[in-house]
């Protein structure tokens, strides 16, 4: 049916296709389209079926999910979830299947997977409607029952306002930036020397992060990221990039300063809001709802900024699907930033940076190799 999320289930175990086709079946939102038993029969079967979500395991035979994912992600990229035993949070799996591209996670134990599946069927769920939200945009009423509007047809254009035609669920415009943080108020903040970089990203993010972090000098700026990413990985993100360069990364907490040669990543399920006292730029860490779809969310960082820091921000918008960060880069490029888009050649989905550009907020788009030196350029620092 044209009204549910249609899902490819890659997987070599029988029981776990049937099962998770089983769970999907089971629910009037969503509608299986393939099953494929190895990423060779998955990318067969993509030629004539095109699904929304993908749910994908690691461990098969021929070729293993981490390649098919990266294959995909450069060729022909949807929206994925890892499905898999081999994907424990923090992981070094889980680490690469993210940044290969990956929307969410969900880790199945390497025994009694069936009833697992069977109990852990919420999860399942909200991973892929997260996955098909990541592409769509759309969002659901808090407590509405689980069926979701029409997705884009194939054949026709969405409706304006859409209500699914099973009576069970409406869909509300996303949020902007304004449930967590006020609009800029059109104050000019005064001019310093003192450069802070904030970076936005999401699907194919976290590679690109780290080719532009580990060319980071010791003198770099501070630098504050959003990286869309599910909670309890950020943690393992920024050790693992910690241990790679030659700044000081770290997940985020609570009124951590900016400072020059560190790193903070927004931690998963958080929005992270840059603040000023004097000199100092902190960050405050934030509940809040889903902003553009996301928590973190790159409006809600880019905000601040365009408050706090005005022309003393550097902005950067790099690879990801949907618009998270459009307006925020438009509102720190108002107030007086420079900013910049990865380029379309070498973003792995030229969703958010062409989002940005569409708006007016960019001032320069950059190839990912020569980001690094143009963020260093820009904040009057030489590099390695």
């Amino acid at each position: 049916m044209a009204d549910r999320i249609r899902v490819m289930i890659v997987d070599d175990s029988a029981v776990v296709r049937q099962t998770l086709a089983a769970l999907f079946e089971d629910s009037p939102e969503f509608e299986v389209v393939a099953t494929a038993a190895d990423p060779y029969i998955a990318a067969k079967k993509l030629t004539t079926v095109v699904p929304d979500v993908i749910t994908l395991d690691i461990e098969m035979p021929r070729m293993d999910g981490l390649s098919f994912l990266k294959h995909l992600m450069t060729q022909h990229p949807l929206p994925v979830v890892v499905c898999s035993s081999m994907a424990e949070s923090g992981s070094a799996n889980a680490l690469t299947a993210l940044e290969y591209g990956a929307v969410e996670i969900v880790e199945k134990p390497k025994m009694g997977t069936k009833r697992f599946l069977e109990e852990s069927r919420v999860r399942v769920y909200d991973a892929v409607r997260a996955a098909y939200a990541s592409r769509h945009g759309l969002r659901r009423l808090p407590g509405a029952p689980a069926a979701p509007a029409a997705p884009p047809s194939r054949s026709r254009p969405p409706s304006p306002a859409p209500r699914s035609s099973l009576g069970l669920t409406e869909i509300e415009p996303k949020r902007n930036a304004d449930v967590v943080i006020a609009p800029p108020d059109g104050r000019r903040v005064p001019e310093t020397t003192e450069k802070i970089v904030c970076i936005g990203a999401s699907t194919g993010g976290t590679e690109a992060l780290r080719e532009i972090l580990q060319a980071m000098p010791l003198n770099a700026p501070g630098i504050v990221v959003v990286q869309h990413m599910p909670e309890k990985f950020t943690a393992a993100f920024a050790q693992r990039l910690n241990a790679l360069c030659e700044i000081t990364v770290k997940e985020a907490e609570n009124n951590d300063s900016v400072l020059t040669g560190h790193a903070l990543i927004a931690p998963g399920n958080r929005h992270m809001v840059l603040k000023r006292s004097g000199a100092r730029y902190y960050v405050e860490i934030r509940e809040g709802p889903l902003v553009s779809r996301h928590r973190p969310s790159v409006d809600v960082l880019f905000r601040s900024a365009a408050r706090s820091a005005g022309p003393n921000a550097i902005g950067v918008i790099m690879t990801g699907m949907g618009d998270d960060g459009a307006m925020g880069m438009r509102e720190m490029h108002d107030a007086g930033a420079y900013t910049f888009a990865q380029d379309e050649a070498t973003s792995v989905v030229y969703g958010m940076p062409n989002e940005a550009v569409k708006r007016g907020g960019v001032d320069e788009s950059v190839a990912l190799g020569k980001i690094s030196r143009a963020i260093l350029s820009r904040a009057g620092r030489h590099g390695n």
